[in-house]
């Protein structure tokens, strides 16, 4: 009976991974060097905006800027039509409506570009794209990167965000667009019900001692 127990607290207490997939911004307006949009996340609807400028923002079907890439089928790809075109370099600012764990960020054509972020960063699929292909070189701080040739590719920021920035350098034209994990919420074990189980391994464990008294 209490070893039954135990693997309940256990099994309480236990952690569960979703899917892997990461659903992308939907950006839905675009006027004066901002942007907004809806990422439809199953855990539910997150609002993500953009402030910092931009050259052009499409935010309806248009030019397939992401249709090409596969960046080596390592993730899904963002939709075809979206995306926030940069020109002028500076500070750049990601604001979520709730808080949101390692957030995407796609990227193409970052070519010659230096970017830095507030958060550290991680590559996870570089490929073939609209303009052609190229590397992110990541700094040594691990906070940003080179873009060696036409970049077209994905990074992760590590870490739980309301919001974060970065700050890039001017070129032509460079584009991005935002996205999360594709999963639900982690469980965690409410103290509440972990509570409840305390009594009952006590009352287990004191049933087993007065048989091997008796």
């Amino acid at each position: 009976m209490l070893s039954r127990l135990l693997l309940v607290a256990s099994l309480a207490a236990t952690t569960t991974a979703g899917a892997t997939t990461v659903a992308w911004t939907d950006w839905q307006a675009a006027t004066a060097g901002v942007a907004s949009g809806t990422i439809a996340a199953p855990s539910g609807n997150v609002g993500v905006s953009y402030a910092g400028g931009y050259s052009f923002a499409q935010t309806g079907c248009g030019t397939s800027w992401w249709a090409p890439g596969d960046y080596n089928g390592a993730i899904n790809k963002p939709f075809d039509c979206d995306i926030i075109a940069l020109a002028a370099g500076g500070t750049k600012t990601i604001t979520f409506d709730t808080e949101v764990t390692d957030p995407y960020m796609a990227l193409m054509s970052w070519n010659g570009n230096t970017v830095v972020f507030s958060a550290p960063i991680e590559v996870v699929a570089n490929g073939v794209g609209w303009w052609g292909s190229g590397t992110p070189v990541v700094n040594g701080a691990g906070d940003g990167f080179f873009g060696q040739g036409e970049v077209h590719g994905i990074i992760r920021l590590r870490g739980t965000f309301r919001s974060f920035t970065f700050i890039d350098t001017s070129e032509n034209w460079h584009g991005f667009t935002i996205g999360v994990a594709d999963r639900a919420p982690v469980p965690v074990p409410a103290p509440a019900t972990l509570a409840l189980l305390l009594p009952a391994i006590a009352a287990a464990f004191a049933a087993g001692r007065r048989r091997r008294v008796a």
